[in-house]
């Protein structure tokens, strides 16, 4: 197999002698993972905070929304790393393959350790999280399939899925209540008789249209970097503009409720569905975030040097940063209150209940420990990522 060049910003391929086709590493991929995954990092410390998500104020309003970017950047990036692994691996079944084992491993992390590292306790039987986590891993199951199809099918598919989503409430009020949740409408899943109950937050649909399309934008990025860097912008300008455009008039023509805690305008059009997420809400993050791709192939200090580091090891990374941002509370609380606050042992991110009355930090606080986490997050980041490059066989190429 043709080895990959780590640091590269090319993504030119071609058949080898071999046919088996070389394909070097897109660093702006690299960075806009890590630039995503940082502004993840501070939903996940909101939640240990008792900040609410979302609000009135520009504060806490734009500390939830700049978030937003995180899941659907990582569904579609993630189908745009399976095409680019599918060229190296030049075997449409053997990525299949790699994608239904990667799905299975994601879904059995979201159950158990992230579980564990979002809770710290131990109430299975009332308490289970389907997160972004597992909306992976039944994604990347599901593309072990579709990647059998040309590829431009795929990406048909997926924009398709996405537009046309709103059908899925009909077809998942007509399916046995367990297989509409899963598929599109959300909530609490009995497992069996007697078994735990799954709270689904992240359905399938449309996130598996967005990994599918993303998959279809893994022919962009095979272009030469001026050619790619140019179909960036026209498409990201496009979504975005659309997204202006739509739901600007949606607010114009919608006038804002009465009363004096009535959102400003801006406010009312940012604030679009995320769960599950509407089209406008794919087009308000996805548009940006293709845009950055390619505003990203310019990228060569330091900056670009650091997100690229967490960008290339985006599980391993999720997997440190709910403890680490967990335990982060935990010392908060023991500072500020002088003890462990009984609430940070709760069924976090979605079941803790309300914040103990007094508990709530401010917003420089939640700021300060989010930087000092994801700065802590460096060094092993790093030297997994230095790990992954030397060594790709075995469990690695999962992780």
């Amino acid at each position: 197999m043709a080895t990959t060049a780590r640091d590269s910003t090319q993504a030119t391929y071609h058949p080898g002698t071999s046919g088996i086709r070389e394909l070097e590493r897109v660093r702006s991929l690299d960075i806009a993972r890590g630039v995503v995954m940082i502004l993840m990092a501070i939903d996940h410390v909101r939640v240990y905070s008792g900040v609410p998500a979302g609000g009135p104020s520009f504060g806490v309003f734009f500390t939830r929304w700049v978030t937003h970017f995180a899941a659907p950047a990582f569904a579609f990036l993630a189908g745009t790393g399976a095409f680019l692994h599918g060229i190296k691996l030049d075997d449409r079944r053997a990525l299949g393959k790699f994608l239904a084992i990667r799905g299975a491993i994601l879904i059995a992390l979201e159950l158990t350790v992230l579980r564990e590292a979002w809770t710290f306790n131990l109430d299975f039987a009332g308490y289970n999280l389907a997160g972004v986590i597992w909306m992976l891993g039944w994604c990347m199951i599901l593309m072990a399939a579709l990647v059998q199809l040309p590829t431009t099918a795929v990406g048909i598919i997926g924009v398709l899925l996405m537009v046309g989503q709103d059908a899925f409430n009909a077809i998942g009020a007509a399916l046995p209540s367990a297989i509409g949740k899963f598929l599109y409408l959300g909530g609490a899943v009995e497992v069996g008789a007697k078994g735990p109950p799954i709270l689904i937050l992240y359905v399938i649909v449309p996130w598996i249209g967005v990994m599918a399309a993303g998959y279809w934008f893994g022919t962009i990025m095979t272009k030469p970097l001026d050619e790619r860097r140019r179909a960036c912008a026209r498409l990201g300008w496009a979504m975005t503009i659309a997204f202006v455009a739509i739901a600007g008039a949606m607010v114009l023509t919608h006038p804002a409720p009465a009363g004096q805690n009535a959102p400003p305008a801006l406010l009312r059009m940012l604030n679009q569905r995320k769960y599950p997420a509407s089209q406008l809400f794919l087009l308000m993050t996805l548009g940006p975030t293709i845009l950055f791709v390619g505003y990203a192939e310019e990228m060569r200090g330091a900056f670009g040097r650091v997100m690229s580091t967490y960008g290339r090891v985006p599980l391993f990374y999720y997997l440190l940063h709910i403890p680490l941002i967990h335990l982060s509370a935990v010392v908060v609380s023991l500072i500020r209150e002088g003890g462990i606050n009984p609430w940070l042992f709760a069924n976090h991110p979605m079941n803790p209940g309300p914040a103990p009355a007094g508990y709530r930090w401010g917003l420089g606080l939640l700021y300060l420990v989010f930087a000092i986490d994801v700065a802590l997050l460096y060094i092993p980041c790093r030297w997994f990522a230095a790990l992954k490059s030397r060594n790709r066989s075995g469990l690695l190429r999962f992780l």
